[in-house]
């Protein structure tokens, strides 16, 4: 295995497509065109393959959020709807079941996921929505953490509870009726008609 950046990479892609549980380390070998010898002399485990694979798509998403931030700084509510855009084209490749396979049978990437998902996701936003009441374009009386915790956190879980939202509306389609609207309910007038 020259390149385990790219191992990663292919492995968290067939994690995601069929599952963590599913997709076995005998299929990971033969799709690689390696032995899965040669992959025990760089992971002891599956477990540690699907976390350190997690782990690596999650630093991905990290330096999008980072980079949209960044470019949206002047504009919170602007940067919400791309820390959410990205969130969106992300969980669009998500099976279900691997969501599924995280909390059942692998704790500590599931803990990874959790853990990403409160800081990179909800601190993130959070303070975006408390800059954007502070800049006037959110008004006053809305409970920001309540309404972070309400409409923005685990948005996989509304998307996969009972079908699967992607296969029937698309990520632009989604993200106007989850997010988009929400932030709109909470603004102020001023900022809704600087939209229009």
């Amino acid at each position: 295995m020259e390149n385990q950046e790219e191992f990663l990479e292919f492995a968290i892609s067939k994690f995601l497509k069929f599952g963590s549980k599913r997709f076995t380390l005998d299929d990971l070998a033969h799709e690689m065109g390696v032995s899965k010898k040669t992959i025990y002399r760089h992971f002891s485990s599956k477990e540690e393959i699907v976390q350190e694979s997690l782990k690596y798509l999650l630093n991905k998403v990290q330096n999008e959020i980072t980079e949209a931030i960044e470019k949206e700084k002047n504009n919170p509510i602007q940067g919400i709807i791309s820390i959410y855009r990205i969130g969106l084209n992300n969980l669009k490749k998500f099976s279900p079941s691997f969501l599924l396979g995280l909390q059942k049978y692998y704790p500590k990437a599931n803990e990874l996921f959790n853990g990403f998902r409160a800081s990179a996701i909800h601190d993130n936003v959070l303070g975006l929505l408390q800059q954007a009441q502070i800049k006037g374009q959110i008004r006053q009386n809305v409970n920001l953490a309540l309404t972070s915790h309400i409409y923005l956190n685990r948005l996989e879980y509304l998307l996969f509870s009972t079908h699967n939202l992607f296969d029937k509306y698309s990520s632009s389609e989604l993200l106007e009726h989850l997010i988009i609207n929400n932030l709109r309910g909470i603004a102020t007038e001023s900022y809704v008609s600087k939209l229009s």
